[in-house]
């Protein structure tokens, strides 16, 4: 018979000194367990004289409570000291931001576009302005040199909310706008959403955006126009990107020019290899804007007298900034970009 005083003292010191939950599991199995000596002691009470066995078996099981209740209390203290450790080694300040932070999506193509081109005129003197996307006809058209007989109207003259009142078929109302309020010099770029009846198709549609610009000071030219809009191309398409102007007709320019750039892709020489290249279609140059001098009939509807046509003259442009992503992302069909295809716009992703 196992003497039960000095197992429980052996045991009470075991668990006493144990310092992880898996020497506690070793030392319950040791004194509790089936082949423990307190359970064969248990088991060989019945082998006593019957005067010997309520004694033995009373003490015996005075030390098996004796050692549960230890072991418990044990367990609940390195549990409880486990926890006071993490909580002094895992602080968390809460004021840090999460790690890692949820993912809150992207600017979508045209954004990123419309952005980048903003800085760059930013970065060349220019302000960023932004006019209403319900205009009056007469700062839509009249004011821009286009009166009611004249033809150039008749491919954008549609989506009219009342009988002056229309969705803009341009940002370019806002020249008359600005100059209203400000006298020259004046340097600004305009971007907004306009609307146009244009049947849909790979390089069409009657929603998109557009970027409007226009300088008037004294003594600007057409020179000047052209270095604009070839630091721009440059900041755009890369730094070897050249600009070729062509005469071309815009009501509210004269002259008037249409710009081209140099294929990025193909360097300007319209090859890839042997193959024509996609991108200019073996031209070599890529059409991206229409743009000008400032008709001096414009600035006639400008009301104030800082605007004297014998003295001050300036430049506009206008460039549709779907082009633009179309060009430096390579999308092939300009109503992808409306597609909300989940497929397109994740290869794109940047940062608002």
């Amino acid at each position: 018979m196992a003497d039960l005083a000095q197992l429980r003292t052996e045991a009470e010191a075991a668990v006493g000194a144990a310092g992880s939950a898996a020497e506690l599991e070793e030392l319950r199995v040791r004194y509790l367990g089936r082949k423990s000596e307190l359970t064969q002691a248990l088991r060989s009470i019945g082998e006593l004289r019957p005067d010997e066995r309520g004694p033995v078996g009373k003490q015996a099981n005075e030390v098996r409570r004796a050692l549960e209740g230890l072991l418990e209390r044990r367990t609940a203290e390195l549990d409880a000291s486990e926890l006071d450790q993490r909580l002094t080694e895992d602080h968390v300040d809460v004021t840090l931001p999460g790690d890692p932070p949820v993912p809150v999506g992207h600017l979508h193509l045209v954004s990123q576009i419309r952005r980048r081109m903003e800085d760059i005129f930013v970065g060349l003197g220019f302000s960023v302005v932004e006019g209403p996307e319900i205009e009056y006809e007469y700062y839509n058209f009249t004011a821009l040199n286009h009166p009611p007989e004249h033809p150039a109207r008749l491919p954008q003259d549609t989506f009219y909310l009342a009988e002056q009142v229309l969705l803009r078929t341009h940002t370019s109302p806002m020249q008359v706008r600005a100059m209203e309020l400000k006298e020259p010099p004046i340097y600004i770029v305009v971007p907004g959403r306009v609307y146009r009846p244009d049947t849909p198709d790979a390089t069409h549609v009657p929603m998109f955006h557009q970027l409007e610009g226009l300088a008037i000071d004294e003594d600007l030219t057409l020179a000047d126009l052209q270095g604009t809009l070839l630091a721009f191309a440059r900041q755009m398409f890369g730094e070897h990107t050249d600009v070729r102007l062509r005469p071309g007709y815009f009501p509210f320019t004269e002259p008037s020019v249409e710009v081209d750039v140099s294929c990025f892709r193909c360097g300007g020489t319209g090859y890839e290899g042997s193959e024509r290249c996609p991108t200019c279609k073996g031209e070599g140059w890529i059409e991206i804007l229409g743009s000008g001098m400032v008709d001096p009939n414009v600035l006639d509807y400008v009301v104030g007298s800082g605007y004297d046509k014998e003295r001050v003259q300036g430049f506009a442009w206008g460039m549709g900034i779907e082009r633009i992503a179309m060009l430096v992302y390579q999308v092939p069909d300009l109503r992808m970009l409306f597609d909300n295809d989940l497929r397109l716009l994740e290869q794109f992703g940047a940062g608002p």
